[in-house]
Formats: C-alpha cells, structure tokens, sequence
C-alpha cells in the first residue's frame, strides 16, 4: 500500500511539473509570437522609411505612390494601436499565468491533495488552451493584416522601377527636343528660302522694268530723273533688307557663341568627373 501511494504520489509530481512545463511553454510561446509581430512591424516600419526616402529622391515623379501610401500609413498606425493593445493583452495574460505558476508551485510545496490539485491543473490546462487558442486567431488575424499590407506596399513601384520609368521619361524628352530642334531648323530654313524667292522675284521684275523702260527714260530729262529716283530708292531698300539680315546674323553668331561656351563648359566637367573617378578607383584599389 505505503508503495502504491508513492506511486501515485510520484505521478502527480510528475504530471505537475509537466503542467508547470506546458504553462511555462505557453509563456514562452506567446512571448515568441509578441517578438515576431515586433519584428514583422518593424520591417514594414523599415520598409516605409525606404519608400518616404524614395518619395524624397522622385519627388513629383512618385506622386501616384504617395497617394496609395496614405491609405498604408493610416493602416499601419491602425495596427499600431491594435499592438498596443495586444500588448497590454500580453502583459495581463503573462501576469495570470505567472501567478498561478507560482500558485501551482505554492500548492506543490504545501503538499495539496492529488485529486484536488488534478481537477485544478485541469481547469488550468483547460483556461489555458482556450486562450492559446484565442491567442492564435488573434495571431493569425494579425497575421492576415500584416500580409495585407506587404501586399499593398508591394503595388508601390520600387527604386529600380521608377529609375527605369525616370530613364523611359528622359530618352522621350529628349526624342522630343531634337524633333523640336529639327522643326525650328526646317521653318527656318523653309523662311530663309522664301525671303529669297521674294528677292529673287523683286529683283526679276527689278530688271524687267528697267530692261522694258531703259530706253524711253535716257532720251528725256524727266525720264532719266525718274529712273534714278528708283534706282535710288532700290539701292535703299536693299540696304535695309541687307541691315535686317546682318541683325539676324548677329543675333545667331551669339546664341552660337553661347553653344560654344556651354559646351566647353560641359568638356571641362566631364574632364573634372573623369579625373575624379580615375582618382577614386585608385583610392579604391580598382
């Protein structure tokens, strides 16, 4: 009899530290789970930095981006006060369990009866599941919303895709502006040659005129008057239309002057960023 009973003492010492254990691992667990929802937000927290260190680079170029993070960042403060309160859930939780480890421990030392520190163990065992289970959905809830949000970030184009959506941008400016630059060549070009024509044609009917009334305006006084009259007054129109085009050479000389001048300039700083970058591979080792 006196060996049964340590038997049966033995037992429920042994499945009461196995309830101590499964407690204490119940702690833990949920002490893990806190830990990874730490570190799931601060990757999310980590990655937001990155995309407002973006949206700070891209400025305009990422406008659409700032708008689909508005709604993320109000999420993210949302799941924010949800971790608060999971944390003082946490906290109260961790205090309960706590104190009935030190209850169960309390009663193992005093000695209670097996029968009744089973049926208490029991309905520990049972308040226990029940919350790991709860703990679990609240877990898995989190779980799903944190996921939600990696997905939505995830819509929000990253640093590789903007810069190739910045070089798309540039290579269609700049097939924009040489296409602009051949326009103004072609209407230049196109007004040039119609000056000429004009001239052309003022200067044919010029020599008609005088070709048709040469001969009538040298045999009288008043005729050779008039003949040098327009004679005049060609030589001053010509003038005029020669000073006009001297103007507008002028003017082109110095925008080319300019060209000139910003070109050397560009040469001088790409010399100055080669040098740099010669200087720095050096440094470097490369």
């Amino acid at each position: 009899m006196q060996q049964q009973h340590d038997d049966d003492t033995n037992k429920v010492t042994r499945f009461e530290e196995e309830e101590l254990q499964s407690a204490r691992a119940s702690v833990e667990t949920l002490t893990a789970n806190l830990d990874n929802l730490n570190q799931r937000k601060a990757d999310v927290l980590n990655n937001l930095e990155q995309l407002r260190e973006r949206i700070n680079k891209k400025g305009d170029a990422t406008y659409t981006g700032v708008q689909k993070l508005v709604p993320l960042l109000k999420s993210l403060k949302d799941l924010e006060s949800q971790e608060s309160v999971l944390q003082s859930d946490y906290d109260v939780k961790r205090t309960e369990l706590e104190a009935e480890v030190c209850n169960l421990e309390e009663k193992i030392a005093a000695g209670m009866d097996s029968e009744g520190l089973c049926k208490d163990l029991d309905c520990l065992l049972s308040e226990s599941l029940e919350k790991l289970n709860a703990a679990k959905k609240e877990l898995a809830a989190r779980l799903r919303a944190v996921m939600s949000v990696k997905r939505k970030l995830g819509e929000v184009p990253t640093q590789s895709e903007l810069i190739q959506y910045e070089r798309g941008f540039s290579d269609v400016n700049d097939h924009i502006q040489e296409k602009h630059r051949q326009t103004r060549k072609y209407y230049a070009t196109y007004n040039t040659l119609l000056e000429i024509k004009e001239l052309m044609l003022k200067e044919t009917s010029l020599l008609n005129s005088i070709s048709s009334q040469f001969q009538d305006a040298i045999t009288t006084t008043n005729g050779c008057t008039k003949l040098i009259a327009s004679m005049e007054g060609i030589v001053k129109g010509s003038q005029q239309r020669l000073q006009k085009v001297e103007l507008g050479l002028q003017e082109e000389q110095k925008v080319s002057d300019a060209l000139k001048k910003r070109y050397a300039a560009a040469m001088a700083e790409q010399r100055r960023c080669y040098s740099l970058l010669k200087a720095f591979q050096v440094s470097t080792g490369h």
